[in-house]
């Protein structure tokens, strides 16, 4: 069997890890085996899927305390120690240069640096999260990127290959009855119901999908802002809504393990994030049948089927008039498969894409 290491912050429920977890449960693990290193102690949300699947989760805490210097001893120690790994999969881009020199000292012959951003937010420690980024693929044997933006942000003109960030079409075909199902379980009736699902960060922008729905509400009075997610701004967005007067209309759903019928609950995906690798999210709400309203920011490859609806930040009127418009669609509450297999976007194609390339790397194809 071979084992592959991934490498990335925690298992939480995200875009990336969402991708991974979806490659673990399609993967012949008579074959591959993946095991994750991750940088926080706490248990976290796919840690229990990892341990029944066989899979092994390594904890470092760089991430809590800052020590350096402890975090490179420690890396020059468990690849010591763990010399059963032939390939380690990367996908923490600013911790990625130290712990892919540590592997390639290691003697372990595949380094992947996977990009998963194309840019990154304002904060105090941008300037040496971008310098930091800009080391990731140095010591790495292959380059991989969620899109052709995150790959150009992130490698520059060297060369990298796009991984789609696969999912299970079948899982999220519409399901006229399971809408319902979901729609009643939250007590929704006949409401006009807004989503958007992602960490609470500046990047996702939820403050601006609150200001779009509150613009909405005057002209469907009906409408339900559900946000689905957590994060470091989730008391701030709180707040917010508050302050707005608005806790009646939006609610905090926290992170789900129901997203496909989440999905379909939707009569639109509000998807107004500053900036994305991919944006995985907005193809699961295509494949779902719900129409996606999203910045046009976003990576081309988000363009999937007929339900994406794509336009600059600012005006709030125009939002609304397109949210509209995308709720009319002939599309949306539609089996969306053929698209999303068409778009490559299917998880059957990216893990036989994937298997091949590890064992072939490993010299056991």
């Amino acid at each position: 069997m071979l084992r592959v290491l991934h490498i990335l912050q925690r298992m939480e429920p995200a875009g990336v890890q969402t991708l991974l977890m979806n490659l673990y449960q399609h993967i012949d693990r008579k074959q591959i085996q993946f095991d994750f290193l991750v940088h926080y102690q706490t248990h976290q949300f796919f840690d229990d899927v990892i341990k029944n699947n066989g899979g092994r989760i390594f904890r470092f805490s760089v991430r809590e305390d800052y020590n350096f210097i402890k975090y490179v001893n420690d890396l020059k120690l468990f690849f010591r120690t763990h010399p059963e790994y032939k390939i380690v999969h990367g996908h923490m881009h600013s911790l990625g240069a130290l712990y892919l020199n540590s592997a390639k000292h290691a003697g372990i012959p595949i380094r992947i640096a996977h990009s998963h951003t194309n840019g990154i937010q304002n904060d105090p420690k941008k300037f040496i999260k971008t310098v930091m980024n800009r080391q990731y693929g140095k010591y790495a044997t292959d380059l991989f990127a969620c899109s052709y933006d995150a790959g150009r942000y992130m490698f520059g003109n060297k060369d990298f290959r796009v991984i789609n960030n696969a999912i299970d079409s079948e899982v999220f075909r519409f399901d006229k009855q399971l809408r319902e199902i979901k729609r009643n379980e939250l007590g929704l009736g006949n409401s006009f119901v807004v989503g958007s699902v992602g960490r609470f960060t500046i990047q996702k922008n939820q403050i601006y999908s609150i200001d779009v729905f509150e613009k909405l509400l005057k002209i469907k009075q009906n409408a339900i802002l559900l946000l689905i997610g957590s994060g470091p701004m989730e008391e701030k967005v709180k707040e917010y809504v508050k302050a707005k007067c608005l806790e009646e209309k939006v609610r905090f759903l926290g992170n789900r393990g129901d997203m496909p019928s989440l999905y379909m609950a939707m009569d639109i995906f509000l998807f107004p994030s500053l900036f994305e690798g991919l944006g995985i999210v907005g193809v699961e709400a295509q494949a779902a049948g719900t129409p996606v309203v999203c910045t046009d920011s976003l990576p081309k490859e988000i363009n999937v089927s007929p339900l994406i609806y794509r336009l600059p930040l600012g005006d709030l009127n125009k939002w609304v008039h397109t949210i509209q418009v995308a709720a009319d669609s002939k599309y949306a509450h539609t089996d969306m498969r053929e698209y999303i297999k068409k778009a490559h976007y299917d998880i059957k194609d990216v893990t036989s894409f994937l298997s091949n390339f590890y064992l072939q790397k490993a010299n056991l194809l």
